[in-house]
């Protein structure tokens, strides 16, 4: 069994721990905050405030590291010198650079790095993405995403490099490939320099658009990813209950002369067996440690996602400008 340590129990840490828990590999929790023991004790695995405790453990095998995005860096450096494999929070890193060095450093020690973008491995987004692949909806024009809610502010990040990395990695997987230039736009209402909310424009260059909102702003809390298709179009809607969190739209659009008419058709929801998205994310990253293989959300599939954020923020800074990529 892989023997893994946890770097990092705040908020989303804690999920991390339960199922690393769970799945029978978390062995070391480090983090400073008394809670982070609690959790340790409760959970019956160790605890040290120090990441030095995992790194010069041989028993370690892999490091998940949940500290703050502005630290990601940092830590999975020190993992990976330490021979260890690691797993890293979303995002990868806050510069191309940076990310791009982790790649070489893993690879060059012949390690895996993963990093979380959780959303690949739900069931309900594997199912859409082989519908997609299957041609089940035709040939694609449009992805809109929407990550709204109210809360979970935060004065290190804007709303865009916060929320919407979920959402730029569904679209390029199910696009297959980067955008050829994005544009954004974003509103600081709390906190100047800070944007609340933002509109992420990607453009793939050959008809395929998509738009990702973004925004912790929001009365309501809605995930939601929309797709369409010339032959059917889908509705992934996460805050629905399970069975009806996939709908797919048989919908037309006719032609009368040079003028389209919206034909309506059957609607549908797919029966998809329900599964904990983060349990099988960890099994995932286990499984690749444990098989030297590579994983699903690698380096370049963050590096990939990474270069739409900063050009994102590069637009919002430039007023909306198109940047290429």
């Amino acid at each position: 069994m892989i023997r893994i340590a946890l770097a990092g129990c705040g908020g989303w840490g804690k999920n991390l721990a339960r199922n690393l828990a769970e799945l029978g590999a978390l062995d070391l929790i480090v983090d400073p905050a008394p809670q982070a023991a609690e959790l340790a004790g409760t959970l019956g695995v160790r605890h040290a405030a120090a990441l030095d405790a995992a790194l010069d453990d041989p028993a370690i095998d892999a490091i998940a590291v949940a500290t703050p995005a502005a630290t990601h860096v940092e830590v999975a450096t020190s993992a990976l010198h330490a021979g260890k494999h690691v797993y890293v929070e979303k995002p990868i890193a806050l510069s191309i650079d940076e990310g791009e060095e982790l790649k070489l450093l893993a690879e060059s020690r012949g390690l895996t790095l993963m990093v979380g973008h959780l959303l690949q491995y739900h069931p309900v987004f594997q199912t859409l993405l082989a519908l997609s692949r299957d041609a089940e909806l035709g040939r694609i024009s449009f992805i809109g995403s929407n990550r709204l809610n109210f809360g979970l502010l935060r004065s290190e990040e804007n709303v865009a490099w916060s929320f919407a990395p979920h959402d730029i990695s569904m679209v390029l997987a199910l696009a297959g490939r980067r955008p050829l230039r994005v544009m954004a736009n974003g509103q600081d209402i709390l906190q100047a320099g800070i944007p609340d909310i933002a509109t992420l424009r990607l453009d793939f260059g050959d008809g395929l658009i998509s738009e990702i909102r973004a925004s912790w702003l929001h009365p309501e809390k809605e995930q939601k990813l929309v797709v369409v298709g010339d032959a059917a179009m889908a509705v992934f809607s996460d805050r629905e209950v399970w069975d009806r969190k996939l709908q797919l739209f048989r919908n037309e659009v006719l032609w009368d002369g040079s003028r389209p008419k919206a034909q309506p058709g059957t609607a549908e929801y797919v029966a998809i067996p329900p599964g904990e998205p983060l349990k099988a994310e960890m099994q995932h990253f286990i499984d690749c440690v444990a098989r030297d293989e590579s994983p699903r959300t690698d380096a370049d599939e963050a590096i990939a996602v990474l270069a739409v954020l900063q050009a994102a923020q590069q637009s919002m800074d430039a007023d909306g400008l198109w940047i290429s990529l």
